[in-house]
Order: structure tokens, then sequence, then C-alpha cells
């Protein structure tokens, strides 16, 4: 029978050994360091609060050093908060809770409570200028207006491939992005408003759709917008020589869109073999997929 051997805990420090300890993080020497790193990573996630003060030292190296040692255990804690998250929701999960989950293991210092604030402001101003008692197209052309000439926002055709396309603070920052995340975020804006807008994952592309009781439109977000009708769909598809598959034109619950977010970001760490965050993605769609 195995025994489980737990790992021998790091000694105790008292206050001026911290310090002793803390201050060689900007030894020039880089073994030095390097050593000094592992030891303070060996205490866990107790060291962030040592190294709290030391983010607004004199010394750049001290300090830059600091931040990174205090952000690998912020991204490991937003890392199992989002995989929790994965595992245990549904598909109709909170599409905001996870996507801001999602930003937070590249980004654990984003205020996401100011992001939310920032999207119910922009909803607030849209309803100024909108009637939603018109007609669909009349109002989603409205949105449209707003989204991408009051905010400015568009598609990155320039850097596709970048990964901030699909962390949402990002997006939000530069006012650019890839086609499901430019889609998640006017989904977040027109959920705000109780239209009935869904995502819709066509083979290489995401669009949007609106449909009521009366009409359906399709909006592709990533192209200013522009609003579709069924057939222009079809006809994308049947160009695309992926033909009228059932399925292509059926909504993503909130569970697929993040799916969908997160094969994109592997596609892109396969690419630029970006090993440890192509490894953190692909934990993260064998949580989705479950």
């Amino acid at each position: 029978m195995s025994v489980h051997v737990a790992p021998p805990q790091a000694p105790r420090l008292n206050e001026s050994q911290r310090k002793a300890l803390i201050s060689l993080l900007a030894d020039e020497d880089s073994a030095v360091f390097q050593e000094v790193r592992e030891k303070l990573l060996g205490f866990g996630p107790l060291v962030v609060e040592w190294l709290k003060p030391y983010t607004l030292n004199s010394d750049p190296v001290l300090r830059r050093r600091t931040v990174e040692i205090i952000r690998h255990f912020t991204r490991h804690e937003a890392d199992n908060a989002f995989l929790l998250f994965c595992l245990h929701q549904g598909e109709d999960c909170d599409l905001e809770e996870g996507i801001w989950l999602l930003a937070r293991t590249q980004y654990p210092e984003i205020n996401q409570q100011a992001y939310r604030a920032l999207l119910d402001s922009h909803v607030a101003d849209l309803l100024q200028k909108i009637d939603l008692t018109s007609p669909p197209r009349e109002f989603l052309s409205g949105i449209n207006d707003f989204f991408f000439n009051h905010l400015g926002y568009s598609g990155n055709e320039n850097n596709y491939y970048d990964p901030d396309n699909s962390f949402l603070n990002r997006v939000m920052d530069r006012r650019t992005g890839n086609p499901v995340t430019l889609c998640a975020l006017y989904l977040l804006l027109t959920r705000r408003l109780r239209l009935p807008m869904t995502g819709i994952g066509l083979p290489g592309h995401f669009i949007c759709r609106y449909q009521s009781s009366l009409e359906e439109v399709y909006v592709d977000v990533f192209n200013r917008g522009r609003l579709l009708s069924k057939s222009d769909c079809i006809r994308y598809l049947q160009h695309t020589h992926h033909g009228l598959q059932e399925g292509f034109l059926s909504p993503l619950s909130s569970r697929r869109i993040l799916f969908r977010i997160c094969s994109n970001l592997r596609q892109i760490f396969q690419q630029t073999e970006a090993l440890d965050e192509l490894a953190r993605m692909q934990r993260y769609l064998a949580a989705l997929a479950r």
C-alpha cells in the first residue's frame, strides 16, 4: 500500500528575515534572483501580503519582480475560479460572468465592476438614441450606429490573431476584437435592453441573431453590424462550401460561446508555441466539453 507523504513546509520567517529575503529580488545576479523567487513561491499565496508594500518601492527592479510574483499567484487563483465555473455551470450559465472570469486568467488585476458599470452607462446612453418600439431593422441600425460610430468599435482585421481580441477587457480598452468576442459584447449590451438576441456560430465566423415572433434579423458584428437575412446566411454557407447543415444557424448556449472563445485562443497559442497558455486553454476546453 502506498503512503502519501506531505511535502515539507517552508520554514517560518520573522519580519526581518522576510525583508532580507525580499530585498534579494533586486540582486543583479540572475541566479540569486531565481533562487529567491523559488523560495518565495514555496511559501504559497501568503507571500502576496509580504510583497504588497514593495510594489511601491523606489527600486524599479524590485518593484517589477515583486509585481511579477504577485501576478503569478493572482493568475493561479483566477485560473482555478474559471475552471470551477466551467466544471459546475450549465449550458445557460451567466455569459457575462464567464467572460470576465476568463479575462481575469490573463489580466487578474482588472476591475470587473468598473467594466460592468461602463456597459450599464453605454446602455443608458443608447436608450436616449433609439426607439425600441420601431421596426427591428430600424432600432438595430440605431444600435449599430451607437456601437460602431459613437463608441468606435470595429473588427480587428489588421491583427486578427492577437490573443487580446479574445479578452473582453482588452476589447473594450482598444475598441476592437474578433467576431465571437465582439458578438459577445454586443449580446451583453442588447440583453441589458431585454432584446431577444442570440449568438450564431457559423463555420469560420460568428454573428448575432434577433428573433421575435414577427421577424428574424442576423447581425454581422465584425463587419460593422451589417444586417443579414437568413437567405444571406445560407448563401455564405454555400459560398464557403459548408452547406446548410443542421445546427449551423442554431443559437449557441453561453457555455458553447465560451467554448468557441477558448478554442480560438487554443489555436492562437498553438501557432505561437506559447505552451503554458496552450495547456491552460486545453484545461478549460476539457472542462467546458463535459
